[in-house]
């Protein structure tokens, strides 16, 4: 079944000289599928992501969730992580993830149970009562995924969320994310532009080409998990992924 349905999607910003951000998109995620949008630095990646979102509209052609127009933000059904968590400072981190509860009217017991048992979930049991610049970057975007998965989201939609970290952290949050992804079989939206953590983590790769984002290339990640970092498998897919992103900047460094 289809959660996300994109059907010949253009945004354009305009301006003196509009951006066409996205050309004819075409593109259809299925329940429970993990799926990385990879592509070079201005693409439209996150533009696209943030149209799954509800926070821009497409210019031309439309987005669906659950075959419904999608028109704007808001709902259960979609948790988002950005590359910075965003937190408050004023706020404990205990406070930061339970926001959805409380602007949703959860009883303070209860709220109290489901914020413990996520940022159990994510590794920050005994760092509640912290505030965020007590604890690292890595911590913040614990805290930051436990903050979307409080409210049982059917989807994540994920913004280059472990960019700012890092290697060592990266990695292990990137184990942590797939944990989370079996366990509780959420359908998660992914960007990228590392090449590695694309084929680490997804189903599916849909790598999009310098901008105007177009879909030049869709790859099928069928490799068993747990997968092992430097498995032979795992880097001829990476070899196949780095193949066509240098055949899609081949003619800009020829123009160049």
């Amino acid at each position: 079944m289809s959660v996300f349905t994109v059907t010949a999607l253009d945004k354009v910003f305009p301006g003196t000289s509009p951006v066409r951000a996205l050309d004819q998109i075409d593109l259809s995620i299925e329940a429970g599928e993990f799926v990385v949008l990879l592509g070079p630095s201005g693409c439209g990646k996150s533009t696209l992501l943030e149209i799954l979102a509800g926070l821009q509209l497409p210019t031309a052609g439309e987005a669906r969730f659950h075959d419904q127009p999608i028109a704007g933000p808001g709902g259960r059904g979609l948790g988002v992580v950005f590359q910075d968590a965003s937190l408050m400072p004023w706020r404990t981190v205990a406070a930061n993830v339970g926001l959805g509860l409380e602007i949703r009217g959860e009883s303070k017991q209860s709220a109290q149970q489901i914020v413990d048992r996520h940022l159990e979930q994510v590794g920050l049991t005994g760092f509640g009562s912290k505030y965020p610049h007590q604890i690292s970057g890595g911590m913040k975007q614990r805290a930051g995924i436990a903050r979307a998965l409080v409210n049982d989201p059917e989807v994540l939609l994920m913004d280059e969320p472990f960019g700012a970290v890092d290697y060592i952290t990266r990695i292990k949050l990137q184990e942590d994310l797939i944990a989370i992804w079996e366990k509780h079989q959420k359908t998660i939206v992914f960007v990228t532009h590392d090449v590695g953590e694309a084929v680490f983590l997804a189903d599916r790769i849909v790598l999009l080409s310098p901008r105007p984002g177009r879909i030049a290339e869709t790859f099928v990640i069928d490799l068993p998990r747990p997968r092992r970092r430097g498995d032979l498998e795992l880097l001829k897919q990476e070899a196949r992924v780095y193949e066509a992103l240098h055949a899609l900047e081949a003619p800009s460094r020829a123009v160049a």
